[in-house]
C-alpha cells in the first residue's frame, strides 16, 4: 500500500515537471527584425542597441544596423509599413550593393565607410559612383534611424538649442528654414543641419544619397525627402511629412552629434 502511494506521488510530480517544460518551450520567441507592421510591437527596451554616434561604420563588410525601436512607434510622423520597407528593403539594398562594389578591393574594405566618402577621389573610378551612392545611403540612413525616437519631438534643450537660436534667430525660424529647404529640394535627396567646414551651423540639401561629409561638413541631423520615405502615407504632400517629422526628432541624440562635431574640429 505504501509503495503504491509513493508511486502515485512520483508519477504526479513527474507529470507536473513535464507539463511545465512543455509550456515554457511553446512560448513564442521574438526574432530581431522579424516584426511586421501588423504585429504588436515589442517593447523598445528589448531591441538590440544601435551603434554609438562616435562609431564609424565598418566596410569589412558593411552591415545593416537594427532599428533602435519597432516599426510602428513613430506613428506621429511615419507609418509602420513605410518604416519596414525603408529599413528592410531600401537601407538593406544600399548595404548589399556597397559590399558588392568593394568585394574586389580588400584595402578599401579596411577603411570606414565615412573615410571612403570623405576621400572619394581615392576610390577607383570603376566603383566610385557605387560607393558614393550606396555608401552615402548607408551612412545617411544609419544616422536617420538614430535621430528619431518615439519619445521625440518638442524643442531642443542645452547647447544645441542655444546655438540654433544664435544662428537662426529662434527655433521656429530654424524649423521654417529647414522645411523650406526640404520642400524646395527637387527630386530625391536630403535636407540637413550640418556643421560646415568653417565650424558654423548651416542648413543645406544634397541630391540622391550624397552625404555632407563628402564636402567636408559634419551632418548633425537630416531628413530623408526621397518619396520612399513618405509616399505611402502622404502621397505627394511632402510639406505635411516635413511638418509631422518634428514630432519624432530625437534632440538628445542630435545634441550629442553637435558636440561630437565640435570635438572633431578640435
Amino acid at each position: 500500500m505504501l509503495i503504491t502511494k509513493i508511486r502515485q506521488k512520483v508519477t504526479a510530480f513527474l507529470f507536473t515537471v513535464v507539463l511545465g517544460i512543455l509550456l515554457v518551450s511553446c512560448q513564442p520567441v521574438p526574432l530581431a527584425g522579424s516584426q511586421s507592421p501588423t504585429v504588436t510591437p515589442t517593447p523598445t527596451e528589448s531591441r538590440p542597441p544601435v551603434a554609438s554616434t562616435q562609431n564609424e561604420l565598418s566596410a569589412n563588410p558593411a552591415k545593416l544596423p537594427p532599428l533602435p525601436y519597432d516599426y510602428g512607434v513613430l506613428g506621429k510622423a511615419i507609418d509602420a509599413e513605410t518604416m519596414k520597407l525603408h529599413h528592410d528593403a531600401h537601407h538593406a539594398s544600399y548595404v548589399s550593393k556597397l559590399n558588392d562594389a568593394l568585394k574586389n578591393y580588400p584595402n578599401l574594405r579596411k577603411k570606414s565607410v565615412e573615410a571612403l566618402l570623405k576621400d572619394l577621389n581615392s576610390v577607383p573610378e570603376d566603383i566610385r559612383t557605387k560607393v558614393r551612392n550606396n555608401g552615402g545611403g548607408h551612412v545617411n540612413h544609419t544616422m536617420f534611424w538614430q535621430i528619431m525616437s518615439p519619445q521625440g519631438g518638442g524643442e531642443p534643450k542645452g547647447a544645441i538649442a542655444k546655438e540654433i537660436n544664435q544662428t537662426f534667430g529662434s527655433f521656429d525660424d530654424f524649423k521654417k528654414q529647414f522645411n523650406a529647404a526640404g520642400g524646395d529640394r527637387f527630386g530625391s535627396g536630403w535636407v540637413w543641419l550640418v556643421r560646415n567646414p568653417q565650424g558654423k551651423l548651416q542648413i543645406t540639401t544634397t541630391a540622391n544619397q550624397d552625404s555632407p561629409i563628402t564636402d567636408g561638413a559634419y551632418p548633425i541631423m537630416g531628413n530623408d525627402v526621397w518619396e520612399h520615405a513618405y509616399y505611402l502615407r502622404y502621397r505627394n504632400r511632402r510639406g505635411e511629412y516635413l511638418d509631422n517629422w518634428w514630432n519624432v526628432v530625437n534632440w538628445p541624440e542630435i545634441d550629442k552629434r553637435s558636440q561630437l562635431s565640435l570635438q572633431q574640429r578640435g
